[in-house]
């Protein structure tokens, strides 16, 4: 048991690029000339190198670049008892020619925990890391954002506060399994909260028969229960995007919106913020942040290969500082680079020269 609460100075939000002989290895297993076996052989070899290379960079956090993942959400949820997830016809990722369109999750029986869902996946990269690993969730609002309440089954949850209080039982199941582990670092990504900052989200919203700045309120209340019980010295961050798939987006707008709700309202110990361009506003809304909370700044852009300035980069988290102590604040990019399985429009080369790029800054900022 580690005697503080993990925080670092250069972090990053958690997924890579597969490599192309995972690719391939998926592809065979889909068409079923590899066994569920020969799969994961594949992936822990990947796993293991992508573990190395992150360390090399210099980082002291390591994931596992999600390369068991088919996208940063599906394969944890999927494994859900109650649910199922299906077609959506919900808006399209913007910024790319590259068109990819979000699945639903739809809720027909009463939510359950099948056992451990990441519990195995933590403990391959704890063991093969020399530093800090840490898990990433998809968040819980997730399972009910696109649809609300016309996604759950009103058969098994006449009263929807019963399907939330399910939901949060779930992922604190889930949490306690991975803490048994020995995991001290559990990273919620919530790219849902920042689709509260786009006008075409919100409208969506009021036309499934809520209002936003409700179901905002709700999901956060949501997220606090599910980490309720968390351990003492669990270090629990929320990543907050406007979508990441394929180097496109899906909304945009400043946090202004959100911030007094969300920033000022979740019981986490930091925030993943993306702050890598003008979608996403200035640094105004952090001053919601209360006292002791941390914020890690996304200012390096994963859906870009072009390397940032460091002289820039140092400029803006100064910037950040009259809003936030710089002791309270840590840098890395904005996003994952493989959010789902084929990725960001960027090369392998790109991806670590970026996480790279972000050591080196957090060393020049804070010092190595």
């Amino acid at each position: 048991m580690v005697s503080a609460k993990p925080f670092f100075r250069a972090d990053h939000v958690g997924s890579l690029l597969r490599p192309p002989e995972l690719l391939s290895a998926r592809e065979r297993f889909t068409k079923g000339e590899i066994d569920a076996a020969d799969l994961r052989a594949v992936e822990d070899a990947a796993i293991s190198d992508a573990v190395a290379l992150q360390e090399e960079t210099g980082l002291q956090i390591v994931t596992d670049g999600e390369l068991r993942r088919e996208n940063w959400w599906i394969d944890f949820i999927s494994r859900l008892e109650g649910l199922r997830i299906e077609e959506g016809q919900n808006p399209t990722f913007a910024g790319t020619q590259a068109r990819y369109v979000p699945k639903n999750v739809v809720t027909r029986e009463k939510l359950r925990w099948p056992g451990p869902i990441l519990r195995r996946d933590f403990t391959f990269v704890a063991d093969v890391a020399s530093t800090t690993a840490k898990i990433t969730l998809p968040s819980p609002s997730r399972i009910h954002f696109h649809g609300g309440r016309n996604v759950v089954s009103r058969d098994a949850y006449p009263d929807i506060d019963a399907f939330f209080e399910d939901v949060a039982s779930v992922y604190r199941r889930e949490i306690a399994a991975l803490e048994e582990a020995g995991c001290r670092y559990i990273q919620i990504d919530d790219p849902i909260l920042a689709y509260f900052v786009d006008d075409k989200m919100r409208d969506q919203i009021v036309t499934e028969g809520d209002q936003p700045d409700e179901r905002l309120a709700r999901y956060v209340r949501l997220i606090n229960a599910c980490i309720a019980k968390a351990h003492p010295q669990t270090t629990i961050g929320v990543h907050v995007c406007r979508g990441n798939a394929r180097s496109a987006w899906l909304a945009s707008g400043g946090y202004d919106r959100i911030a007094e709700t969300v920033l000022g309202g979740l019981d986490v110990d930091h925030f993943l913020l993306e702050y890598d361009d003008e979608r996403s506003g200035d640094f105004r809304p952090l001053r919601f942040v209360p006292r002791g909370k941390r914020v890690v700044l996304g200012l390096v852009t994963t859906k870009r290969g072009a390397l940032e300035d460091p002289e820039a980069l140092c400029r803006r988290v100064e910037e950040a500082t009259k809003y936030v102590a710089l002791e309270d604040l840590a840098l890395s990019p904005q996003c994952g680079f493989a959010s789902i399985r084929e990725g960001n429009l960027i090369s392998s080369e790109e991806q670590w020269a970026k996480l790279r790029l972000v050591v080196e800054t957090a060393n020049r900022i804070w010092g190595g």
